[in-house]
C-alpha cells in the first residue's frame, strides 16, 4: 500500500519544518562529536563530506593526538595517506599494538616532523628503520618501542642518537637480552621496562642474560625521576634487569620519586639491590613503590624508606602482616589521604596484627581494614585479591561494610570467601551443591534449587539484607569488578604447560552464587567484570541481571563457575549476551564447555565484540557455528580457542577462519590449540603481545601498575 503523493510530500516539509540538521549545531558541539570518531575515518572518510566538516576535520583538537593502537581497520594505506594529510599537525602517535602492519608502514611516521610523543610498542620496528625515522623527528620526548632480536644499537646514526638524548620519557620492551636504546637516553627522566626475554630460544638453545656484557655504553640515569620494571617469568630477565640495576645502584638519582619493580615467584636480594635500598633510604623520598616480595619479607627496609606524598603502593606476594602495613606504611593515616591505587593482591597476612603462628584462613582484625579505610579515604583502585580474608563471626565489622566507606573506588579485586555472609554461612548447613567435590571424576546428580530469574523477586529473597548487596550498592561508580577465587589457578600457561588439576575452593566461599552474582546488577557504570571460582553457581540466573543492567559492560571474563563437571549457567550466560551490545572482550574459561550452534547464536547478540578466548579441558566446538560466527560478527578480530578438540580439527579450522576473513581484517589473529598438547607453549610465544597480555592469560588487573604510568 502507498500513501497519495500529497501526504508524502506533507510529510517531508513537516520532517524538514521539525527536523533537526547536524550541520546547524555550534562548532564546539559538532568537535565534541567528532571526538569520538576514529582518527582515520575523519581525514580520509568523514572531512570529504561537505566544506563545514572538511574544516572541522582538520581541526588542532582533533589532529594533536591520534590514537591508532585499537584501531583494528587501520592498513598500510590508510596510515599513509593519514600521514600524507595531516603529519605536520600531529604532536602524539600512539601505534601500539599494531601488530598487522608491516614495518615499511613505520617509514610514513617520518612526515610527523613535530611529533612530541610516539608509541610505536608492538611494532616491527628494525634498528635502520628506527635510525632513520628518529633522525628526523628532533622535538620528540617520549618514546615507546620493541627491542626483538637483531637489534644493533651500532646502527644508529648519529642524528638519531642526537634525538634519543633528548628523550625525556622511555618505554622499552625486550625480547632480547639488551640495553636497547638507553644507554642513548641521556637526559631520561622516567623510564619503562618490559621484560618479556625467554629462557630458550625456537631452536632450544638456553639464553644467558650475560649477552649484554659486551655493550660498551651504560644506562645514564641521573636525571631519573620515575624507573619502573615488570618482569615475565624466566630467569633471563631476573638476570638482566639486574644489569639494569647495578648502574643505578652506584648512584641513586635524587630526584628518584617512583621506584616500582614487579617480578612474579622468587627473585633473590643481592648485594648490588641492598645497597640501591639503603641509598633510596638514605636519600629520596618516594611517591610510589613496588618491590619483589624478597626483597620486603623479613626486613626493616619499609621502616626506614621515606615517602613524600604517595599515590602508588603495590605488595603483591609478600608475607607483609597487617601491623607492618599500620606502623611502617600507612603511619597512622599521615600523608595517605594521596594514595590512590593499592596493590595488596596475594598479601595473605595484610589484615592480620602478626604473621608469625597465623594461618591464611584465620579470622582478619577488621581494626586494621578499618584503619586502612579511615587512612586512605582517596583510594581508586584497591586489590584484596589472592588471599583468605574472613571476616570473623563475632567482633568488629565486615569487610564488606568497611569498604563501602570507599566512595570513590572504580576498580576493586576481592577473593570470593571474603564477601560471604558470617551469620549465614554458620548458620546454614551445607548443600547437597556443596558437598559435590570439584573434580572430573564421574559426574554427580544432584537436586538443582530452582532461582527466579528477575532482579526483583530475587531482591525479595535475603540477598537486599546481604553484606555484599550492600556494597554494591554504596560503590555506584565502580568501573572494574574482580571476584576471584583465593585458590584458583587458570589452566592457561605462560611459559609451561597447561595445569591440569585445580585446588578446591575456599570453605566460605561455598555459598557465595547466583544470589551474590545478582547482586553486582547494582553497578550501572561497570565495564569490566571478572568472576572466578564460584562454587555456588547453580543457574547463573544473576548473569542475566547484569547483562540487562550493566548496559556499559565491555569487558567480560568468567572461569570455574558452579560444578566443574558440567556448565550449569550455559543458558543464563546465552540470555545475558543478548543483552550485552557493548561488550568488546569475552573471554571464558570452563572445563568441558561446549561452543556450539546455540552458544554462538547467543554470541552473535554482542555487534561490539572484538576479541574471544575460550580456554576448556575437555571442551568441544562446532566448527560451522564458529565460521558463521566470524561471518556474522564483522568486528571480531581475535579468536582464540583452547580445547579438547583434535590437533587436525584445530588446525583446519584456524586455516578456514584466516583464509576466509584475514583479507577484510588486516588485524585478525586466530590460534585454535588443542589445550592439553605438548606444543601449547611454542604456540603462545606468537601471541601478540596486546592480545596476550590483556585477554588471553588470565590475571588480577586492578592496580597491577600505577594509574597513568604511560599514556
Amino acid at each position: 500500500f502507498s500513501p497519495p503523493p500529497q501526504e508524502i510530500v506533507s510529510g517531508e516539509s513537516e520532517e524538514e519544518s521539525n527536523g533537526v540538521n547536524l550541520m546547524e549545531f555550534s562548532d564546539e558541539i559538532l568537535l565534541h562529536i567528532l571526538s569520538y570518531v576514529p582518527c582515520t575515518d575523519l581525514v580520509l572518510n568523514v572531512r570529504r563530506t561537505c566544506r563545514k566538516l572538511a574544516t572541522l576535520c582538520l581541526d588542532k583538537s582533533l589532529t594533536h593526538t591520534v590514537l591508532l593502537q585499537k584501531d583494528y581497520k587501520v592498513n598500510k594505506d590508510k596510515v599513509k595517506h593519514l600521514m600524507r594529510d595531516i603529519g605536520k599537525e600531529i604532536y602524539q602517535l600512539n601505534m601500539a599494538g599494531c601488530y598487522w602492519l608491516p614495518s615499511s608502514t613505520i617509514d610514513h611516521v617520518t612526515r610527523c616532523k613535530n611529533l612530541v610523543k610516539l608509541n610505536l610498542s608492538g611494532c616491527h620496528v628494525t634498528s635502520l628503520r628506527l635510525s632513520k625515522m628518529l633522525s628526523t623527528l628532533q622535538h620528540l620526548r617520549s618514546l615507546a618501542i620493541d627491542v626483538n632480536p637483531g637489534f644493533d644499537a651500532s646502527q644508529l646514526s648519529s642524528e638519531c642518537k642526537a634525538t634519543l638524548s633528548r628523550v625525556l620519557e622511555l618505554k622499552q620492551t625486550l625480547y632480547t637480552p639488551s640495553y636497547g636504546v638507553v644507554p642513548c637516553c641521556t637526559s631520561l627522566e622516567k623510564l619503562l621496562l618490559y621484560f618479556e626475554i625467554l629462557d630458550r630460544s625456537r631452536e632450544g638453545f638456553m639464553l644467558s642474560g650475560q649477552l649484554m656484557v659486551g655493550e660498551s655504553n651504560v644506562p645514564h640515569y641521573q636525571n631519573l625521576r620515575v624507573f619502573y620494571a615488570r618482569l615475565a617469568p624466566g630467569y633471563v630477565n631476573q638476570e638482566v634487569v639486574r644489569l639494569y640495576l647495578a648502574v643505578l645502584s652506584d648512584r641513586t638519582p635524587e630526584n628518584l620519586h617512583a621506584f616500582l619493580i614487579s617480578a612474579p615467584g622468587s627473585f633473590a636480594e643481592t648485594g648490588a639491590t641492598k645497597n640501591l635500598l639503603d641509598s633510596m633510604a638514605r636519600n629520596v623520598r618516594l611517591d610510589a613503590l613496588q618491590l619483589p616480595k624478597a626483597w620486603i619479607n623479613g626486613s626493616g627496609l619499609l621502616q626506614h624508606l621515606k615517602f613524600n606524598n604517595p599515590f602508588y603502593f603495590s605488595f603483591s606476594r609478600c608475607t607483609l602482616s597487617g601491623g607492618h602495613l599500620i606502623q611502617r606504611v600507612i603511619n597512622g593515616g599521615k600523608d595517605l589521604k594521596s594514595l590512590t591505587s593499592l596493590n595488596l593482591s596475594g598479601c595473605v597476612h595484610c589484615l592480620a596484627p602478626e604473621s608469625l603462628f597465623r594461618k591464611a584462613e584465620d579470622d582478619i582484625d577488621s581494626s586494621i581494614l578499618e584503619n586502612l579505610v579511615v587512612s586512605c579515604c582517596n583510594l581508586r583502585h584497591l586489590n584484596l585479591s589472592a588471599a583468605h580474608h574472613h571476616s570473623s563471626e563475632s567482633i568488629g565489622s565486615h569487610l564488606c561494610q568497611l569498604l563501602s566507606r570507599l566512595k570513590h573506588l572504580l576498580s576493586l579485586a576481592l577473593p570470593v570467601c571474603s564477601i560471604t555472609d558470617v551469620a549465614a554461612n554458620v548458620e546454614k548447613p551445607p548443600t547437597a551443591s556443596n558437598l559435590v567435590p570439584q573434580t572430573f571424576g564421574r559426574k554427580v546428580r544432584i537436586g538443582i534449587q530452582t532461582y527466579p530469574r528477575n532482579l526483583a523477586d530475587q531482591a525479595n529473597q535475603k540477598i537486599e539484607s546481604s553484606v555484599f548487596w550492600s556494597l554494591m550498592g554504596s560503590l555506584r561508580f565502580l568501573e572494574t569488578l574482580e571476584v576471584i577465587g583465593s585458590s584458583f589457578s587458570s589452566a592457561m600457561p605462560r611459559n609451561e604447560p597447561a595445569i591440569r588439576n585445580s585446588l578446591p575452593p575456599c570453605v566460605r566461599a561455598q555459598s557465595v552464587g547466583d544470589s551474590e552474582v545478582a547482586a553486582i546488577s547494582q553497578l550501572t557504570y561497570l565495564q569490566s567484570l571478572t568472576l572466578a571460582q564460584l562454587p555456588n553457581i547453580l543457574t547463573g540466573s544473576g548473569l542475566i541481571n547484569i547483562g540487562l543492567q550493566c548496559q556499559h559492560l565491555r569487558t567480560l571474563s568468567l572461569a570455574n563457575l558452579g560444578m566443574m563437571g558440567k556448565v550449569v549457567y550455559m543458558s543464563a550466560l546465552m540470555d545475558m549476551l543478548k543483552h550485552c551490545k557493548c561488550l568488546r572482550d569475552l573471554r571464558l574459561e570452563q572445563p568441558y564447555f561446549c561452543a556450539g550452534a546455540q552458544f554462538f547464536q547467543a554470541l552473535s547478540h554482542c555487534s561490539s565484540l572484538q576479541r574471544l578466548c575460550i580456554v576448556s579441558r575437555s571442551g568441544t566446538l562446532q566448527s560451522d557455528a564458529v565460521m558463521s560466527f566470524m561471518a556474522n560478527c564483522l568486528e571480531v578480530i581475535m579468536c582464540h580457542m583452547f580445547m579438547g578438540e583434535s590437533l587436525t580439527v584445530c588446525k583446519n579450522l584456524q586455516q578456514s577462519i584466516v583464509r576466509s576473513f584475514q583479507a577484510d581484517r588486516p588485524a585478525l589473529n586466530v590460534v585454535i590449540f588443542p589445550l592439553l598438547h605438548e606444543d601449547l607453549t611454542e604456540v603462545i610465544r606468537d601471541v601478540p603481545m596486546r592480545h596476550l597480555d590483556e585477554i588471553t592469560l588470565f590475571k588480577s588487573r586492578v592496580a597491577e601498575e600505577p594509574p597513568n604510568l604511560w599514556w
